[in-house]
């Protein structure tokens, strides 16, 4: 068998994306430079970067049999059930229908629990949407993304304060990683020392589209190669910049 892969679990979606001028006004006709329409969903986009990266990689989720289909059932824990786990070495979740993702994670602890840890799976999650039922993750990634949206609805106002807020909901060991936007990206490792680096951003803004999403994958491609925590933070930022400044993701890579 070749080299083990990355698994990213979550969305795959058309975005369809329209260029304008100048942001619209409400209840105004602007009229459309260019539209494209693009592959999105998050964990379609991780994958997609890894996969420019030069990272083994695959993709979970479901197709939709067109482009204007509407019923894209999550991945459920039937599904997940059918994945032989030896040919990964990483899986990553995109937070979404929670109860059924806690089960899935716990098949893959189950998995590591019989094997040499040189064998086992790391486990990452995204939690970036502000609802409830995704919180239950936070206990259960090796590494946890939280975003800047969830950390402001619980009322912190810098990506530091967050991870000193949520650490507490962290698996012992686990590493937590908070994106800002154009403050950068900090995290903590298991020793809680929090890290930071700034943003990188490019001479022009263009399509911020999928750029979290950049960084995530810039981060996972890092520490699963064996980089260190502020190596992969830095190239987090450095990556998802580079993507801010083109439109799509050719072009991405340093």
């Amino acid at each position: 068998m070749g080299d083990k892969k990355i698994l990213s679990i979550g969305l795959v979606c058309l975005d369809i994306i329209n260029v304008v001028d100048k942001y619209p006004e409400e209840d105004t006709d602007t009229r459309c430079l260019s539209q494209r329409w693009q592959r999105g969903g998050n964990a379609s986009n991780t994958c997609t970067v890894l996969s420019l990266l030069g990272a083994p990689c695959a993709f979970m989720g479901s197709l939709a049999p067109g482009p204007v289909a509407e019923n894209l059932p999550d991945v459920s824990v039937e599904d997940f059930s059918k994945v032989d786990l030896s040919h990964y070495k990483w899986i990553h979740w995109e937070g979404r229908n929670a109860d059924e993702q806690v089960k899935m994670i716990e098949r893959v602890r189950e998995h590591n629990s019989k094997q040499q840890e040189k064998n086992r799976i790391t486990i990452s999650v995204e939690i970036e949407k502000t609802r409830e039922p995704l919180y239950q993750l936070f206990p259960l990634g090796d590494l946890v993304f939280v975003s800047k949206d969830v950390a402001q609805q619980f009322g912190f106002t810098s990506a530091a304060a967050a991870l000193k807020g949520f650490c507490g909901r962290l698996r012992k060991g686990a590493t937590l990683i908070c994106a800002w936007a154009e403050k950068g990206a900090d995290a903590m490792g298991p020793d809680g020392v929090i890290i930071h680096s700034d943003a990188f951003p490019p001479e022009k803004l263009l399509d911020t589209l999928g750029a979290g999403d950049t960084f995530i994958a810039s981060v996972i491609y890092t520490l699963s190669n064996g980089g260190s925590l502020q190596d992969a933070l830095t190239f987090g930022c450095q990556i998802a910049g580079k993507k801010c400044g083109v439109h799509g993701y050719d072009g991405i890579l340093l």
